[in-house]
């Protein structure tokens, strides 16, 4: 890669930083005190809420300059003080990646957006072209160059905001959860990309995950936030702060690990097999699991499917029975999205037949699909769900248009305990847009969830969610099947697909290519095993099927999802 200017030391420092948000009851950071040397890679983890975008946006000067609240202590990034230097100035040595890519993608085309940073900056058209080819090439997005960025997926769009961030040659990259939506290929060449920047050219990563599988092993130092703003933070390398953390909170492998005794945790599967092999013990084979039976209450027949001109599902022929979770896998771009769009009612048909619950669905808008047949839908961005004034209210106007609950669901959701379920009982009062993005994600399946939906359609589910509130969401998924309804997830999470999906669909070139139990379709894949499969092959998918198998007790207490 040519030329990569140093306009500063990555250096970053806080000393007594303290915010609190406007409308916030309480500080989201207090005291804190923190240094990055120059060339670190952090990883920041914590429970959803517990401040890691927070601190993120100190580090650009979004927090204060653009936030507003009450603001002390002192933030220098790369030589500049944030007091002083607003987000525009700080742009030009630190680049940062949202949480929600749509929020920083602003022009329509690709390459356009790659480019926009630089003008921004005043760089060279020259320069420019070849920085562009150059974050192309690095990413592996070079086919993306001309699309208009509306049609992209979004783990496309997410890769290209890491794109964009790039192209500016930044002293300091600041990432919030960038492969929240990214298949297992995609997320392991961001990281790999970011790892060669990181070694390479001395690129100051800092980056905050839920997902801690893949990228703890490649961090100098994992910082771990408690939650309560006066909690003191865990500081220091992977495996020994992994090691002190709550073991709802830690990935699957290390849970497991943590839980056989194993130390230091591994933290990648070759560690894990090296541990395996050491530990001899051989786990017993887990019971097959049978599959529910019964008409079906989704079926497609010979679905086509098309963006413009471009066919992106034909000829998908799928059934989805009462009390199945049928989990949607697949690369970036393979047509989950729009598949659950479909069946929700928000894309039209370009071929085949669509039936709910024995109906014909062409004369059925999205409402009527929700009111009539009991459809609930939550995007993969749903901000746009939420706009009463509190979350109490979102939960009532759910309720008021179904007529009090879902009038065909034999499932009968009390809205203080689900709030209670998904971790957001204090939230009740709580304007929706001033929750944490992991809580808004939450607050939203929350307002869909109230009204006990037949057949619940989730994009992304678990996006912003840490492994503790993973566990919850499957556990509450798992006594929606039991009381008779049917659950389709799109979903990267192949953890959460192990532990609680009765069949996996895998999409590709346009239609389904794998459709079976989660252990007939995870089990051995180069891309969609999980770890603890890598490790314990066969049908062991999580750490509960390898303790199980061990006569010992499943002590993870959400390392399965």
């Amino acid at each position: 890669m040519s030329g990569w200017p140093d306009p500063a030391p990555g250096e970053i420092d806080l000393a007594g930083v303290s915010y609190q948000y406007p409308e916030g009851d309480r500080p989201a950071l207090l005291g804190v005190d923190w240094h990055v040397a120059e060339g670190e890679f952090i990883v920041v983890a914590g429970p959803s809420g517990s401040g890691k975008s927070t601190l993120l946006r100190c580090l650009n000067g979004l927090v204060p300059h653009f936030s507003g609240g009450r603001f002390g202590g002192v933030v220098k990034v790369a030589g500049l003080d944030t007091r002083d230097h607003g987000p525009r100035e700080l742009s030009h040595r630190v680049g940062f990646v949202f949480q929600d890519p749509e929020a920083q993608l602003v022009t329509p085309r690709v390459a356009d957006e790659l480019a926009f940073g630089m003008e921004q900056l005043g760089v060279a058209p020259t320069a420019m072209r070849v920085r562009v080819e150059e974050v192309l090439d690095l990413l592996g997005i070079a086919a993306l160059r001309d699309r208009d960025v509306a049609t992209l997926s979004g783990g496309e769009r997410q890769r290209v905001a890491v794109a964009a961030a790039l192209a500016v040659r930044p002293a300091v990259l600041v990432l919030d959860e960038p492969t929240s939506q990214l298949d297992p290929w995609a997320a392991e060449d961001v990281l790999a990309a970011l790892g060669r920047l990181n070694d390479d050219l001395g690129l100051t990563v800092v980056l905050a995950e839920h997902r801690l599988a893949r990228v703890a092993a490649r961090a100098d130092r994992l910082r771990f936030l408690p939650g309560p703003p006066d909690a003191v933070p865990l500081d220091g390398p992977p495996a020994q702060v992994l090691a002190a953390m709550p073991p709802s909170l830690v990935p699957p492998l290390v849970a497991l690990g943590l839980a056989l005794g194993w130390r230091p945790p591994p933290l990648t599967v070759r560690a894990g097999r090296l541990a395996a092999r050491r530990d001899g013990r051989r786990p017993v084979p887990p019971p097959v699991s049978t599959t529910p039976g019964g008409p079906a209450l989704l079926s497609v027949q010979r679905l086509t499917v098309g963006h413009g001109r471009a066919t992106v599902l034909r000829g998908v022929d799928l059934e989805v029975r009462p009390g199945e979770l049928v989990a949607l896998m697949g690369r970036n771009g393979s047509g989950k999205t729009t598949l659950l769009r479909t069946v929700a009612g928000f894309h039209p048909l370009a071929g085949g037949r669509l039936r709910l619950d024995g109906r014909d669905a062409a004369g059925l808008d999205a409402a009527a699909r929700a009111q009539e047949v009991g459809v609930g839908y939550v995007p993969q961005h749903p901000g746009a769900l939420l706009f009463a004034e509190t979350l109490g209210d979102e939960l009532a106007f759910t309720l008021r248009q179904l007529g009090g609950a879902n009038a065909r669901s034999s499932t009968r959701v009390d809205p203080e305990s689900l709030l209670g379920r998904l971790g957001l009982a204090h939230a009740a009062g709580r304007d929706p847009r001033d929750l944490s993005g992991g809580e808004r994600e939450r607050a939203a399946l929350a307002a869909v969830l109230v009204g006990g939906p037949r057949l619940l359609l989730l994009d992304e589910p678990t996006r912003g969610m840490d492994e503790a509130r993973k566990r919850a969401l499957g556990d509450l998924l798992g006594e929606l099947r039991e009381e008779g309804a049917a659950v389709m997830l799109a979903t990267h999470d192949v953890e959460l697909v192990a532990r609680v999906a009765t069949r996996a669909v895998l999409l590709g070139d346009g239609g389904i290519v794998a459709d079976g139990s989660p252990r007939a379709v995870l089990g051995g894949s180069l891309t969609f095993a999980p770890q603890v499969n890598r490790v314990y092959g066969g049908p062991f998918l999580t750490p509960d099927d390898v303790l199980s198998g061990l006569g010992l007790p499943d002590t993870t207490a959400g390392g399965g999802g």
